[in-house]
């Protein structure tokens, strides 16, 4: 599927429960973290002090489920594949629809997401391992600790490219152009320096294969407040499942640097 439009109408009807890697190439998607009001400050300030994982593409107003900057008419509660319904720090559900739970309290938070730049990395000739194997991409909490806001601190979560070697600089200048949706690596190589004790075992998502000659390459990742949440413990938190992803109207050149 190519049109976001067309994406989101079959999520919404139940047509498509998958990650969205590869969906609507060349269009932003977005990670999804809905709060109290109460709580929408500290986490605006934690965002704003980790830009890496948590890089705002839109806040909605209070109680409005429509990103009307990102994708006019669209329904977040509605048009994710798949959520996550977090209670005082435990996943308590992974739904499919979060209008039951819906408060008129709620603030919206979409953060960009590095699906948006593997379409760059595609069109460089840049491999993209959990495209070619249908697997959503793997995730990883890292020894990394955020800068904390309020309530918010924990783990910093990344996601794993391996990127055959004499690709990495490419990879490194290509999504250093896209700041809005995570940007450049956050650590190449070693994935014992960051905490990370086995690349065939992620927190989230699943393996990839790495095969000879290549590197991990490690970006940070819009599921760093689902950690944040498990630590921190706020009373409700509502986000998109892991590799399920809003996909909005904007275009990735929109948010590329010049």
């Amino acid at each position: 599927m190519s049109d976001p439009r067309e994406v989101r109408r079959q999520i919404r009807d139940g047509k498509w429960r998958r990650p969205t890697a590869g969906l609507a190439p060349g269009f932003v998607q977005t990670n999804l973290v809905i709060l109290p009001r109460d709580l929408a400050f500290d986490f605006l300030l934690f965002s704003q002090r980790n830009p890496k994982p948590c890089p705002v593409i839109e806040v909605t107003d209070v109680g409005s489920p429509e990103p009307t900057a990102s994708a006019p008419g669209a329904d977040l509660r509605t048009d994710v594949p798949r959520y996550c319904v977090y209670r005082d720090g435990r996943l308590t559900q992974e739904v499919s629809d979060l209008r039951w739970v819906w408060r008129d309290d709620l603030v919206s938070f979409l953060l960009g997401c590095s699906f948006t730049f593997e379409a760059a990395l595609l069109q460089a000739g840049v491999p993209v391992r959990h495209i070619e194997e249908k697997k959503n991409v793997p995730m990883f909490i890292t020894s990394i600790a955020c800068r904390p806001a309020g309530l918010f601190r924990g783990p910093l979560v990344v996601t794993l490219r391996p990127i055959p070697a004499a690709l990495v600089a490419r990879a490194v200048q290509i999504t250093g152009r896209y700041p809005g949706v995570h940007g450049s690596p956050v650590h190449i190589g070693d994935p014992a320096a960051i905490g990370i004790r086995d690349l065939g075992r992620p927190d989230f998502g699943e393996a990839v294969t790495i095969r000879p000659g290549e590197v991990p390459v490690f970006w940070a990742c819009g599921v760093t407040p689902q950690a944040v949440a498990m630590q921190a413990r706020p009373p409700l938190m509502l986000t998109h499942a892991p590799g399920h992803m809003f996909v909005t109207d904007l275009r990735n050149e929109e948010l590329a640097a010049s």
